[in-house]
């Protein structure tokens, strides 16, 4: 589905689900970061201690891979609701970021530095 919905339909949804439950009284900019934060912080819960091999296996069983997806899915409808509420356009956002980022970054300095990483 994620080939099919942009990123404004997202924010959307969210919008309609949280005014639809006056919600909007909540939802200041540091109520949202403090939601976004502790919400990677459970998503971050999940993976502690766990070894590679382990957290690998946390993505092959089907409810743990539910429980990460709705950790995921937590993170990302906070983070859409900040940047809905407080009128930041998130492709704008990650495009200046990237852009950026590979000045900072250039390919033909950072390709290949770090070995672990690549074998994903």
């Amino acid at each position: 589905m994620d080939h099919k919905t942009n990123i404004h339909e997202l924010k959307e949804m969210v919008r309609k689900f949280c005014e639809d439950r006056d919600w909007n009284q909540y939802h200041g900019a540091k109520d949202l970061a403090i939601g976004i934060s502790t919400e990677a912080a459970e998503l971050l819960e999940i993976f502690r201690f766990k070894s590679e091999d382990e957290i690998r296996g946390l993505f092959k069983n089907p409810e743990k891979k539910e429980h990460i997806s709705e950790e995921v899915s937590d993170v990302l409808y906070f983070l859409l609701r900040f940047a809905q509420m407080n009128n930041i356009d998130m492709a704008t956002a990650i495009n200046d970021k990237i852009e950026k980022n590979n000045r900072k970054y250039p390919v033909d300095k950072y390709k290949g530095l770090n070995k672990k990483y690549n074998e994903y």
